[in-house]
């Protein structure tokens, strides 16, 4: 099941997206289904055998509507941790001239970075060198403390995509990545969550992204160095995961700071992030009117 965060004349919906529709589980379900997929999630082991079974059983005309005539925000829009890890694509920790890590490399963003499918991505006052990367980002679906690598799948709830928006020239003059990688607007995110059980094997899912309509990066999840259930394992032994949490999971290489010549995002770009069985975020870059003014 594809969920999305939508609003209809100016009200929040859970959405089924299929195909070129969103059926608003809201309108099916009002008095049961919540209108946020963070609390959702957080009771899914009840509501999501109702969204099943409602979608099973045909929506009414008045609960289905064309995704053009919704807005799609991002899944998640303030989760309590986003967490992401480094160098996790042993061809990118090439390209960033650094050894692959023999642990994973942890660190944050927060909820001011998070915008949805179609926002804008918005380049800041302090930083020219504003890069892009692909990952596929895992949603935790029930609480997680201390577990085992054989059973943190079942703490996933599914799958979405994070754009991991990074200021290099802050990333690497702070010697530490949080000013660079948290800036209002560096965590684009969506445009659906897929259920772990749609979304097939996480471990063999092909990811890629376009800038401006060229391929920057073309990989699969297959080349990740650390897998899902490391990850969460390796998390969940110093910090309680809870639902709504998300873990991007790396990015391939063919970023823009790999390349030679060096490619920053500017005023105009056009990003768009596929992954196998999700589908594509797509965002636009807006340039710093002050910066261009001075």
């Amino acid at each position: 099941m594809k969920l999305a965060a939508i609003t209809i004349n100016s009200q929040h919906h859970i959405g089924v997206v299929q195909g070129e529709k969103a059926i608003s589980l809201t309108v099916l379900k009002g008095n049961q289904i919540p209108s946020c997929l963070k609390a959702f999630i957080e009771k899914s082991e009840e509501l999501l055998p109702l969204a099943e079974q409602l979608i099973g059983q045909g929506a009414n005309e008045d609960a289905v509507f064309p995704i053009s005539d919704v807005k799609i925000l991002p899944p998640i829009q303030a989760p309590e941790k986003i967490i992401c890890v480094g160098l996790n694509y042993i061809d990118h920790c090439r390209e960033t001239g650094m050894e692959p890590p023999a642990s994973p490399v942890i660190f944050s963003k927060y909820a001011n970075a998070i915008v949805g499918h179609h926002d804008a991505v918005e380049i800041p006052t302090n930083s020219n060198e504003v890069d892009f990367e692909a990952e596929l980002a895992v949603v935790i679906g029930k609480e997680a403390k201390r577990v085992t690598e054989e059973e943190a799948m079942d703490y996933v709830f599914g799958y979405t995509i994070m754009n991991d928006i990074s200021a290099r020239d802050l990333q690497f003059k702070d010697g530490q990545w949080s000013r660079g990688k948290t800036a209002d607007t560096f965590a684009p995110t969506g445009p659906v969550i897929v259920t772990k059980d749609e979304a097939g094997n996480p471990h063999n899912l092909s990811i890629s992204l376009e800038l401006n309509g060229e391929i920057m990066q073309d990989s699969n999840t297959s080349n990740l160095i650390f897998t899902i259930p490391q990850i969460i394992s390796f998390l969940s032994q110093s910090m309680t995961l809870r639902p709504g949490d998300l873990i991007a999971t790396g990015t391939p290489p063919g970023v823009g700071m790999g390349r030679d010549p060096k490619v920053w995002l500017k005023d105009g770009d056009k990003m768009s992030i596929t992954i196998e069985n999700i589908g594509t975020l797509s965002n636009y870059v807006k340039g710093d009117i002050q910066k261009e003014e001075g």
